[in-house]
């Protein structure tokens, strides 16, 4: 009960002070139809619902899953076969994000259908698993992140020397839409598990890193897509 409190509250700090921000601005600047500001009411009430739902969702049922799916990984002992699950979960959670499915609808409207959404969002997912199975390895042998980071983005300012300007702006939104409420909370949530069972309750903290270097990975295969589009 107290969960379903804390993320009520949560959610309601959240989408209340841009609802009172279009409210001032209706009856002070803006003056929309009536019928678009009740629209945005009614969008706002159910959106708010929405994200509430999600939220309890997440949080009674996608964290612990994957907390525990990944510290029993960890317990086989087998890194190949913690590396594959990683890049399979990261993979479909990344298609299950809906900031990926929203920003490839887009690229394919504006592109004119040239790069079909479809093709974007497998790139975009790919990208996130061989990310997800990276930053695990870096948990299992204990890599620097900063290192990785680093030669992350090294290797994202040589294929954007490379790639046509237009697919830039893309690759970069694209990072920041696997960075949504589906992907952070069970990728974090996986490393919890993984680096608690390998490293130890007091190194879970290692874990934290993951979303940053997931985050990497589809920015580079949608610059490499766009080298093969240009």
């Amino acid at each position: 009960m107290e969960t379903f409190k804390e993320t009520f509250f949560e959610v309601l700090r959240s989408i209340l002070p841009l609802t009172l921000l279009i409210v001032i601005l209706q009856f002070t600047l803006v003056f929309l139809p009536m019928e678009i500001f009740w629209r945005f009411i009614f969008g706002a009430v159910i959106a708010s619902l929405g994200i509430f739902l999600f939220l309890v969702g997440v949080q009674v049922g996608l964290t612990p899953v994957g907390e525990l799916i990944g510290a029993a990984l960890s317990k086989t002992k087998k890194i190949k076969l913690i590396l594959f699950f990683g890049f399979l979960l990261g993979f479909a959670v990344t298609i299950a994000e809906p900031g990926v499915q929203v920003l490839s609808n887009q690229v394919e409207f504006v592109s004119g259908g040239d790069v079909p959404a479809i093709t974007l969002v497998l790139a975009v997912a790919f990208g996130v698993g061989v990310f997800v199975s990276l930053a695990i390895a870096r948990i299992i042998f204990n890599v620097p992140l900063l290192m990785l980071l680093g030669i992350g983005y090294c290797v994202i300012f040589v294929l954007a020397m490379f790639t046509p300007p237009t697919f830039v702006p893309i690759s970069l939104d694209a990072g920041g839409a696997t960075t949504g409420p589906m992907t952070v909370p069970f990728i974090l949530a996986l490393g919890v598990g993984v680096s608690s069972v390998l490293r130890g309750k007091s190194n879970s903290g290692d874990s934290f890193g993951l979303v940053a270097l997931a985050s990497i990975g589809p920015v580079i295969t949608v610059l490499l897509l766009g080298v093969l589009y240009g």
